[in-house]
């Protein structure tokens, strides 16, 4: 069924991915009893002390799918889905794909100011919480979110307490006595392979998140290419360390990917190393996907864990740029290969290959996984920089949606009359053929006309012993127009100077006007809804705290 603001791929261009075998004309919840047939009596997935079979997870996921029927619920609708790594959010994810209801993907650190505004945008008809989790009340913020809905929401709760009106989700996964006639009856109204699967939030960092519409089709291939890319197969024991709400862990390669190729999913609900290494010893675990913060943790408790981690084969690290220099310690700490992971929900997958040589997983952040990837970079005009230069990442592809959901002022902005995604990130091609991130086009620190790049700032300072995380950006300058302050986060008992700083920049032979004129050492920086540092707020702090001083 075709949703209300969302922007279609053109005609011919569907049908040449169809015709070309980049989308294969199916839904996700049909491939679901695909994996079961090859695989049935395999394990899919561990949750701690449970492990659920390919078939016992299609046939739960049908049982789901026909009780979210009986709700009310159909193709066509969105529902709103703010769950821990557990099975079942793997079982109302499948079920979801099963009937063509599209789960909205929020992240458990939201709270209700951000569930409201999805809950509006994307007009979702029931909400998936826990009853808690790490002390919040999901529960009831769900509850008295839905008692304000325009139409009926349901409200479904994972958990042990169920208030009234709220729907125990475990008691709507009890099988069948015939799940053979269920799935024939489920099969016969599957949704269409070009209708949307999910929505999963925009990374960017302009207010509220954007919600980007990801079909069957588009996000089949994102998670099938992505695993081969990655050398995915029945051998693959996949630990799940990020929020499944993220494109990193479902689909890139992640969760999908691992059942598209018959492996196992481990799911873990924290990836503090004293938590993930004894689940990567037991359940020999042989990928995972890391953020650069988590990383570090990792490397500086390898040495004295005392864990056996000799399973793992492949540490996939994305979400923001690798420090080259910490990037070469990861392979080794961990006994495994590095994979650089630079990707969007959006679209456009990037990875190092395992192949690589490691120079080249150290320093660059990876190329396209599709042959049918196009990647054009230009200047601030528009026209395409010359071999080598530095320009805005724009894409286009199978996997790669030509615009955010109801969202038609931003689209006007973020996409051009062509279709292609402007992605703000500033990239370069490097002579391995890898792509190389250098900033973003909006975090630029425009001093005197010289554009410095934050980010390259930032792995200056995190460089330093005493950083935890650094972050730069731009403060008002009478002479200048613009000064770089570095806001950092110490390590406990840290001390750091501005002396020390600048002098860490003059030893590396970094150009004079991008050392920093300002420090701030803070306790932690405000971050946005999706978990990235909110500059603006940060900038909006220390402006606040320096007019404080001065009055």
């Amino acid at each position: 069924m075709h949703r209300d603001g969302v922007t279609p791929w053109p005609a011919e261009l569907a049908e040449k991915y169809l015709a070309e075998g980049y989308w294969r004309g199916r839904p996700l919840g049909h491939w679901m009893w695909t994996w079961a047939e090859r695989d049935g009596d395999r394990v899919a997935v561990v949750d701690g002390e449970v492990s659920i079979t390919y078939r016992q997870l299609a046939e739960y996921a049908d049982a789901l799918a026909d009780h979210l029927l009986d709700l009310g619920l159909h193709d066509g609708d969105n529902i709103l889905v703010q769950l821990p790594n557990t099975w079942e959010f793997l079982a109302l994810f499948l079920a979801c794909q099963r009937i063509g209801v599209a789960p909205v993907l929020a992240l458990l650190a939201h709270r209700e100011h951000e569930l409201r505004y999805l809950a509006d945008l994307a007009d979702v008809r029931a909400i998936v919480v826990p009853d808690q989790w790490h002390g919040f009340d999901h529960q009831r913020m769900a509850l008295d979110l839905a008692a304000t809905r325009p139409q009926r929401c349901e409200v479904l709760v994972l958990g042990e307490r169920h208030d009234d009106p709220a729907v125990d989700l475990r008691s709507l996964l009890e099988r069948w006595q015939d799940p053979a006639r269920l799935r024939s009856r489920l099969d016969a109204s599957a949704p269409d392979s070009g209708s949307v699967a999910l929505f999963l939030l925009s990374g960017g960092t302009t207010g509220t998140p954007k919600i980007i519409a990801r079909t069957h089709d588009d996000y089949e291939y994102n998670a099938r290419c992505s695993g081969e890319v990655c050398g995915f197969g029945p051998d693959t024991v996949y630990l799940v360390t990020l929020p499944v709400g993220h494109n990193f862990p479902l689909g890139s390669p992640g969760i999908l990917a691992t059942l598209i190729h018959g492996g196992r999913v481990v799911m873990l609900r924290s990836p503090k190393p004293e938590v993930a290494f004894p689940v990567i010893e037991r359940e020999r675990a042989t990928v995972t996907s890391l953020v650069p913060a988590i990383a570090y943790r990792w490397v500086e408790a390898a040495p004295g864990g005392g864990h056996d981690l000799s399973s793992l084969r492949l540490v996939q690290v994305g979400g923001s740029v690798l420090d080259p220099a910490f990037a070469a310690r990861i392979g080794p700490a961990l006994g495994a290969t590095l994979q650089q992971v630079y990707g969007m929900a959006e679209g456009l997958l990037n990875y190092t290959r395992p192949d690589d040589p490691v120079d080249a997983i150290v320093r660059t952040q990876g190329r396209p996984i599709s042959d049918a990837d196009e990647v054009l970079l230009v200047d601030e005009d528009g026209r395409p920089v010359p071999p080598g230069g530095t320009g805005e990442l724009l894409t286009r592809g199978p996997y790669t949606p030509r615009g955010y959901f109801r969202a038609p002022e931003h689209n006007a902005r973020a996409f051009t009359e062509d279709g292609w995604y402007r992605s703000g990130d500033l990239v370069r091609w490097d002579e391995t053929g890898n792509l190389v991130v250098e900033g973003r086009v909006k975090d630029l620190i425009n001093r005197g006309g010289e554009k410095i790049s934050a980010p390259e700032i930032e792995a200056v300072v995190e460089a330093l012993p005493q950083v935890r995380r650094a972050t730069a950006i731009a403060l008002p300058d009478p002479e200048y127009g613009e000064s770089v302050c570095v806001c950092v986060v110490p390590h406990t008992g840290a001390a750091l100077t501005l002396t020390q700083v600048r002098e860490e920049f003059t030893a590396r032979g970094v150009a004079k006007f991008k050392i920093p004129e300002r420090l701030e050492l803070l306790a932690d920086f405000p971050l946005t809804p999706v978990g990235k540092v909110d500059k603006k707020a940060l900038r909006q702090q220390i402006l606040t705290a320096a007019e404080g001083r001065a009055a």
